[in-house]
């Protein structure tokens, strides 16, 4: 039965008469953020956005103190919501600051690797700090975190004409490199330096280095605020809605798509295979397949599968060919990595972040579909184009949806450490910008749900079967 029928259920009414229903939630848990210490007991100077004319602020235009946002935006009346509901702080700018423009020092920082919008998180950071709140020494720290405790020169004076211009460019202007965590010197270098607040901008390991370092200044009793901004292409960070450079991730994969389509048609018995970024999740690949319609076959981590044998991969293509003449396949690069022979040193091998090297599933997957066709098909003309277009997605500039959001992402972080809070990561939770605990998003992972509308849509757009084995 309806709950909501069932709640308003009795008396005579017309059965197309709108009604309202009053629903009882639980109580919200706030997953608040911490504040400097300096900053706990009030926030007494006058936000200077007040006084600028092409702002006029109305009352409703800051953030009341009351204001937050709920996780989980929909609920079941018939099987319960959340119990306790969690909500975030409403990211945005306060009435009052907590923190003298006048004595900030910024240090704004990149670290990992690249991806479309880095550029224009960096120029919204400066142009925000220099024209919202009169910051006048933002620093850009060169070559990840390991530029803290770096040379002089590592460490350079930005101003809005500084980087006018950077949001067009792909890449970062401010170096980045995986590793290079030092704690303390890191934390060393910050004093040193006179660095009131932090800007990290990476993905989730960038996120963890920032959790140890608000930590370790935590633990000196410092005043210094830092906030991550998090940054991946493969869009696997939980939480938010999505990270920046995703959106333009999946334009520029779509184009590869379209290139292997046309290769695998103008080709007798051919494939297109195209190795998408997506290492833990298949987001990249599930987005760029819904975004083509010209994909026969996606593969995601999130999805075991076998090339060979009844009901595998092999046995699908075969078929798709025979009914086409041509085949598409989209995998992500985290995907059959079971499969993929790997020696014990492999097994153990790790990237300066600490992640685990992944083989490459493209070329294994090119050479298994080439031996295959020539075994069981001898005779028969048979080609594979491969594309991977990597390093085209990551060193591209932002589309348009992606500088936007980058805007927002920055200005959000500026607010928030204006106000007083630190240890904290701004992005939009079903659409409402929040200010969420760094250490809530270093553990929270976003693999694609499987069970979801998006991957049966996925299923019926490829027609593809679940390559389980009997």
């Amino acid at each position: 039965m309806d709950p909501i029928a069932a709640t308003n259920s009795g008396g005579d009414r017309d059965a197309s008469t709108p009604t309202s229903t009053t629903v009882t939630l639980p109580p919200l848990t706030l997953r608040d953020v911490p504040r400097l210490t300096s900053a706990a007991a009030t926030a007494t100077i006058p936000n200077p956005i007040s006084s600028q004319p092409y702002f006029n602020p109305p009352p409703t235009f800051y953030i009341s103190p009351g204001d937050v946002s709920l996780r989980h935006a929909f609920f079941d009346l018939a099987t319960g919501h959340p119990d306790p509901l969690v909500a975030y702080r409403r990211a945005g700018p306060r009435g009052s600051l907590a923190v003298d423009p006048a004595r900030a020092r910024a240090a704004l920082v990149t670290c990992g690797g690249l991806c479309p919008g880095l550029n224009t998180v960096l120029r919204e950071l400066v142009v925000g700090l220099h024209e919202l709140y009169g910051v006048r020494h933002v620093f850009g720290v060169a070559a990840g975190y390991r530029g803290f405790y770096g040379a002089d020169d590592d460490h350079v004076l930005l101003d809005p004409a500084a980087v006018d211009g950077w949001h067009k460019k792909g890449g970062t202007a401010l170096k980045t490199t995986r590793g290079g965590f030092d704690l303390s010197k890191i934390v060393d270098g910050m004093v040193a330096r006179g660095y009131t607040q932090v800007y990290a901008i990476g993905g989730d390991g960038t996120m963890r280095g920032a959790v140890a370092i608000f930590e370790e200044i935590k633990r000196r009793g410092l005043s210094i605020s830092i906030t991550g901004i998090p940054k991946t292409v493969d869009n696997d960070i939980g939480i938010i809605d999505r990270s920046f450079g995703f959106q333009t991730a999946v334009e520029i994969a779509q184009q590869a798509i379209d290139a292997a389509h046309v290769e695998a048609v103008s080709a007798v018995n051919g494939i297109g295979l195209v190795k998408l970024m997506g290492r833990s999740t298949g987001h990249i690949a599930l987005h760029a397949t819904l975004s083509s319609r010209d994909v026969d076959c996606c593969l995601i981590p999130e999805i075991d599968f076998h090339v060979e044998g009844k009901g595998g991969l092999f046995e699908f293509v075969y078929e798709r060919i025979k009914e086409k003449g041509h085949a598409v396949i989209v995998v992500a690069e985290g995907s059959g990595q079971e499969l993929i022979p790997r020696t014990d040193e492999q097994k153990r091998e790790q990237d300066e972040s600490g992640n685990m090297l992944f083989l490459d599933v493209g070329p294994w997957l090119k050479s298994e579909l080439g031996r295959w066709w020539k075994r069981e098909h001898p005779g028969e003309l048979f080609t594979v184009k491969y594309i991977d277009p990597t390093y085209m997605i990551r060193a591209v500039p932002a589309n348009a949806t992606d500088n936007l959001y980058c805007t927002l992402l920055a200005h959000s972080a500026i607010h928030g450490i204006m106000a007083g809070f630190t240890g904290f990561v701004p992005g939009p939770i079903n659409g409402n910008y929040s200010y969420i605990p760094l250490e809530d998003i270093a553990v929270a992972k976003n693999p694609v749900d499987v069970n979801d509308h998006k991957w049966a849509w996925v299923r019926s757009v490829t027609d593809q079967p679940d390559f389980l084995k009997p």
